[in-house]
């Protein structure tokens, strides 16, 4: 099983892109509480795009 590190590290990685897929600006420093729902919502539903297809590509191999 993952560490937490890991884990972070690789949601924080998939939320960066996400941001950068949607066109949302993130601070690399940890802190967007300037977001709006809107924006921080995007991200949200980019993630969950982004990890349904990756899903979908791993399970349709076997």
């Amino acid at each position: 099983m993952a560490s937490n590190k890991q884990t972070k590290s690789a949601l924080n990685s998939m939320k960066m892109q996400a941001a950068s897929e949607v066109g949302v600006p993130l601070n690399s420093n940890g802190y967007n509480g300037e977001l709006t729902a809107k924006q921080a919502g995007s991200i949200g539903g980019q993630m969950v795009k982004n990890m349904i297809a990756s899903y979908t590509q791993q399970n349709s191999a076997q």
